[in-house]
């Protein structure tokens, strides 16, 4: 569990989180939505401690994030990046390893029971199979789902995940999320910031909604995203559509033409 608290960080006169309150739950996928410098990003870096806020408190279980060490915090919350670009090529297998990091001492090669964990993380993101590829030959679906190989192998508590669909097809985007729902579904707490709040109504099970640093709403999707939150956040006019029990955003593009294509 996350638990953030009157969080408040500037960069110098500039605030970018003000009096921020919400709470990642145990076994919940929570979307964090806004436009680009909302503070998703400075949220993120708080969470993970890259950055100290000038107020407020960010607590992973039940002790401040401040208290961890690094090696702690690594095995609490694993952390995966909008992208990776390697200087030096590695096989998947080991950048997975990788994310052992956190349980081998400095100058310790990975055990047996590391490349076990790594293997089985590999497995079940359902990319075994590229273990002997090199990661920067990869897709960018592939990598994404080294990545979160990479940070299961963490055995962390708590996966945060900034935009991972950002740079992917829409195929790889619903696979990458559907591997991740899936992760909530076993207990894991997922916290993923995203541009698109059609994945958070598909996917969500609690939404944050940040504007100019502030919490605009907070809540399950059904509840708290409406035309009005939409508007707010991304000056865009949507009205809600229901089709076999799923929800759907349709934009009032004025002044013209909608046109559907209708498959049978």
């Amino acid at each position: 569990m996350i638990e953030i608290d009157h969080l408040c960080f500037s960069y110098g006169a500039h605030a970018v989180l003000q009096d921020v309150n919400c709470m990642i739950k145990p076994g919940c996928m929570t979307f964090l939505l806004g436009q680009n410098g909302a503070g998703k990003s400075t949220l993120f870096r708080c969470i993970l401690g890259q950055l100290s806020p000038q107020k407020g408190k960010v607590l992973l279980g039940n002790q401040l994030s401040s208290q961890y060490t690094i090696k702690e915090l690594a095995r609490y919350a694993a952390y995966v990046p909008q992208a990776c670009n390697p200087v030096f090529s590695y096989p998947v297998e080991q950048v997975v390893l990788m994310g052992r990091s956190a349980y081998t001492s400095l100058f310790s090669a990975p055990s047996k029971a590391d490349e076990t964990i790594a293997q089985e993380a590999l497995e079940r993101m359902g990319i075994a199979h590229l273990a002997k590829k090199e990661f920067v030959h990869l897709s960018g679906g592939e990598r994404q789902l080294v990545l979160i190989a990479r940070a299961l192998a963490q055995q962390g508590k708590v996966l945060l995940m900034d935009e991972p669909t950002a740079s992917l097809d829409y195929g790889n985007q619903l696979k990458v999320l559907t591997q991740v729902k899936k992760l909530c579904q076993e207990g894991m707490s997922v916290f993923v910031s995203s541009h698109n709040p059609q994945h958070a109504l598909w996917f969500a099970d609690e939404v944050i909604a940040l504007d100019e640093g502030k919490v605009l709403a907070a809540g399950a999707p059904a509840e708290v995203m409406t035309p009005q939150l939409i508007a707010a956040l991304y000056q865009v006019d949507v009205r809600f559509c229901t089709d076999n029990g799923s929800c759907f955003m349709m934009p009032e593009l004025s002044g013209l033409e909608r046109k559907y294509v209708s498959v049978e």
